[in-house]
């Protein structure tokens, strides 16, 4: 058989698959399965064993469950929400007031949980209740925690940037510090919109009343000092070379108990729901992985991703051009996957053709981190948009409306760093050197 042919026929049976409801991980590995049976037969089947165990003996895919112990720790302990009470009245004298938290709250987190997902329920819970007693636009604030927990893949220690790094063997060390910038930097955008707004419109942001005294500013900042001290731990260790993805997430789970010993409520009931969330996420994450390497096999085995680079190159369409069809994919599929999802089942496919067409595989990983973002909050259906959707009980089609133009700013982000690539790969450049 072909391998156009057995193309057609994985990528048949994986949508319809997605389609019809199952589970993505098992969507992808029966999709891998089919090929390798079509190809070599039942013999075939004898490299699954290799390739499972492959799958699971990785020291990089380790720091996956660290870094969500390490979340679900500050969460359990109840530090988190003395970190959003404190950010609330560093920044409440901005246009937009809690609005301006979301998403800063959701920047700083974000260095800690890896997790779009998690940030957008952690701020979240926290925030909604507070913005709709002061009486905030829903479709506002909707939409500012929708978009503030897409930071959470962008801004490093992310999850999406391991699996990526797993897959395709980049350093994951040089992904993080590529990501560090333009995090903050579309975070700062985000704010931006929100003052603009509120300036032009004062109505959906309600001014907050009453003076702030230096003392309370200075117990505000105190607030904020374990996480600065966790954040500084984590990637100071990994930019300073002292240590690995891996071996930071494992000190940032001993600072992380020790911070909630001492600022928050932590006891054997804390730890045990920490380590229950954490076992539930962990293992949602490397079977989805587990079944993305039965895939990526089975796509190598065929020969699909050498036979569609040379596809691709022959159909003439400059680099931009390619770029261009990347960035619709990824915006359709965010609304039928999530980003861990997209990532294993588009990675094996499309790498070598991004490699052909010269992308720098460093700055093509936080390209993908934001076209996964862009993704998440695709209307109608981009997962973050059910996240908050399901914690506010607000209607969907308020969280969609207020997501729209946080949407185009990605878009117009990602069409800038696509303008200005030395953005994104002159941090790594620069420590390298």
């Amino acid at each position: 058989m072909s391998w156009g042919a057995d193309f057609v026929i994985i990528i048949g049976i994986l949508v319809a698959l997605l389609l019809g409801g199952m589970w993505v991980p098992f969507a992808i590995g029966v999709s891998g399965l089919v090929s390798i049976y079509l190809v070599d037969g039942w013999g075939g089947m004898n490299a699954l064993g290799l390739v499972s165990w492959g799958s699971v003996n990785s020291f990089t895919l380790t720091a996956i469950p660290l870094f969500i112990l390490m979340a679900e720790i500050l969460l359990q302990s109840g530090v988190s929400q003395r970190f959003y009470q404190g950010l609330t009245l560093l920044v409440r004298g901005l246009p937009g007031g809690l609005m301006q938290t979301n998403i800063s709250g959701c920047a700083l987190f974000a260095a800690i949980s890896g997790s779009s997902v998690a940030t957008a329920a952690a701020i979240g819970t926290v925030a909604l209740p507070q913005l709709e007693k002061r009486g905030y636009d829903r479709r506002m604030a909707a939409g500012s925690l929708a978009a503030g927990g897409t930071l959470g893949i962008l801004i490093p220690p992310s999850i999406a940037m391991i699996i990526y790094g797993t897959f395709t063997e980049v350093s994951i060390s040089k992904l993080f510090m590529a990501g560090f910038i333009p995090g903050f930097v579309l975070a700062f955008l985000f704010m931006l919109y929100i003052a603009v707004r509120a300036w032009l419109r004062p109505s959906i942001a309600p001014r907050e009343e009453g003076h702030i005294s230096g003392r309370e500013k200075l117990a505000a900042a105190l607030e904020l000092v374990p996480f600065i001290v966790l954040i500084v731990s984590v990637l100071g260790s990994i930019y300073a070379g002292i240590a690995t993805p891996t071996e930071a997430a494992a000190v940032g789970c001993s600072v992380a108990i020790v911070i909630s010993l001492i600022w928050g409520k932590f006891g054997f009931a804390e730890l045990n729901a920490a380590l229950t969330s954490t076992v539930r996420v962990s293992c949602t994450i490397i079977f989805i992985v587990f079944n993305a390497m039965i895939f990526s096999y089975a796509v190598e085995n065929a020969g699909i991703g050498t036979n569609l680079t040379n596809w691709f190159t022959s159909l003439g369409l400059n680099r931009y051009a390619f770029f261009f069809s990347l960035v619709v994919m990824y915006c359709i599929l965010g609304c039928l996957i999530d980003s861990i999802g997209m990532i294993v089942l588009t990675v094996p496919l499309l790498f070598g053709s991004i490699v052909s067409y010269g992308f720098d595989p460093v700055w093509f990983g936080v390209m993908l981190v934001l076209l996964l973002e862009l993704g998440m909050i695709t209307p109608p259906f981009g997962i973050n948009l059910f996240v908050i959707q399901s914690i506010s009980k607000w209607p969907l089609g308020d969280v969609v409306r207020g997501s729209v133009p946080y949407w185009a700013i990605i878009l117009l982000y990602v069409a800038f760093l696509t303008a200005f690539p030395d953005f994104v790969t002159w941090l790594p450049a620069k420590l390298a050197g």
